[in-house]
């Protein structure tokens, strides 16, 4: 049954356009990780500098390679220093689809 990580991160606001340009320019390498199936960027409605990635992973496997690869290292350590609060990350099992 495939992952579902969701990591919900509160930017800095003069750092919100840095953020969009790393993710964009990273975005199909991440995509393109093995064992990655989809990958999304979402906006906090009310709170502009909320965002939130939902990826699919074929396993847990996956992602933990993925979390241990030169491409993490690199875009986490960049994307962490225009952190305003800790990250939140989830990862769940679908259940069931109404």
């Amino acid at each position: 049954m495939p992952l579902i990580r969701i990591v919900r991160m509160t930017f800095q606001s003069d750092k919100i356009e840095a953020f969009r340009q790393n993710f964009d320019e990273n975005k199909q390498k991440i995509r393109a990780s093995v064992g990655c199936q989809h990958l999304e960027l979402w906006q906090d409605l009310h709170q502009p500098n909320v965002f939130c990635t939902y990826s699919i992973w074929n396993s847990e496997e996956d992602l933990n390679n993925y979390r241990s690869s030169a491409l993490f290292e690199t875009v986490w350590a960049t994307t962490k220093a225009w952190f305003s609060d800790k990250p939140q990350a989830f990862s769940v099992q679908k259940q069931e689809s109404v």
